[in-house]
């Protein structure tokens, strides 16, 4: 994983924090996963120590990094947001990475 994020993630990031891909909700609040080719990747954004990641959801890396965020005490927010991902694109298995995370003991439970 690269420290630095490129051009293209910087930008694809500023553009979801403007609203034009719904990245921002409806209070403001940031979102923690921007998805990415029909839900096969994201970008993780980590409000804890400000790095945005480009992951495959299906991969260790992003069970790890949801991990982090929800041991910070995001985990409530990730899976609401996990849950309207689903709800909004049900082709794309954003209910089955939330299985895959919950499985995976992530928000605490197994």
């Amino acid at each position: 994983m690269a420290s630095n994020t490129s051009k293209t993630a910087r930008a694809s990031v500023r553009a979801g924090q403007a609203g034009a891909s719904g990245a921002l909700s409806v209070l403001g609040e940031f979102k923690y996963v921007i998805p990415l080719n029909n839900g096969r990747f994201a970008y993780v954004r980590n409000l804890t120590n400000g790095k945005t990641v480009h992951l495959r959801t299906d991969s260790d890396a992003f069970v790890e990094e949801i991990r982090v965020l929800a041991g910070a005490g995001h985990a409530a927010k990730i899976r609401a947001e996990l849950g309207a991902l689903a709800s909004a694109h049900p082709d794309h298995g954003w209910d089955a990475t939330e299985k895959r995370l919950v499985e995976a003991g992530v928000f605490g439970e197994s």
